[in-house]
């Protein structure tokens, strides 16, 4: 590359910079679409997606304000896939009663996605979600993706393994309190 090249390059990043850096300030700036999440190890922030799946965000926004994810385990822990958490009765069959219909969308399940855990029917989402370890493209287009983690993710890397295979936890670590931003004082 000559010199003329590099500064058409500078160019360009003093144009397109900022303006992705505002994006991802407008991204995390929403505090009535923001999670903070306490585990054990620290918090963890998750930015909420309205954009892609309103009604599964304004249901999750109802289920924490009501406190429904504070002392939740997550019952289902895969080394290199994910981490399950949002049933009550800890054993991966129960949910709030209420189920979702799927807003599925061409986001990807990468390193930090938050999605909504299913049964076998597209429609059976109900409180139970889960975040990515690692990309896990197989699961494109066929899980509601509402969130992402913006800050925290090695808190979540953390969170106690099940057994290989069914990723069932034995004394699973569990969410101290969910909470959304605009709610705290």
């Amino acid at each position: 590359m000559n010199r003329r090249h590099f500064l058409v390059l500078g160019l360009l990043a003093c144009l397109l910079l900022p303006g992705l850096a505002l994006s991802a300030r407008a991204q995390t700036s929403d505090p009535e679409n923001t999670l903070v999440m306490e585990l054990t190890y620290g918090k963890v922030v998750i930015a909420m997606r309205p954009d892609l799946a309103p009604k599964t965000v304004a249901r999750i926004k109802e289920l924490v304000r009501k406190g429904f994810y504070d002392g939740i385990v997550f019952h289902r822990v895969i080394r290199g896939f994910m981490a399950q958490t949002g049933d009550p009765t800890g054993t991966g069959t129960g949910g709030s009663g209420q189920k979702l219909k799927a807003e599925f969308s061409s986001a990807p399940h990468v390193r930090g996605t938050v999605s909504m855990a299913r049964a076998q029917s597209i429609d059976s989402a109900d409180s139970q979600f889960f975040i990515c370890f690692d990309d896990a493209p197989s699961l494109n287009g066929q899980y509601t993706v509402w969130g992402n983690v913006i800050s925290g993710m090695e808190y979540v890397d953390r969170i106690k393994k099940g057994a290989p295979g069914s990723g069932i936890v034995t004394d699973p670590d569990k969410i101290i309190r969910l909470r959304v931003a605009a709610d705290i004082k």
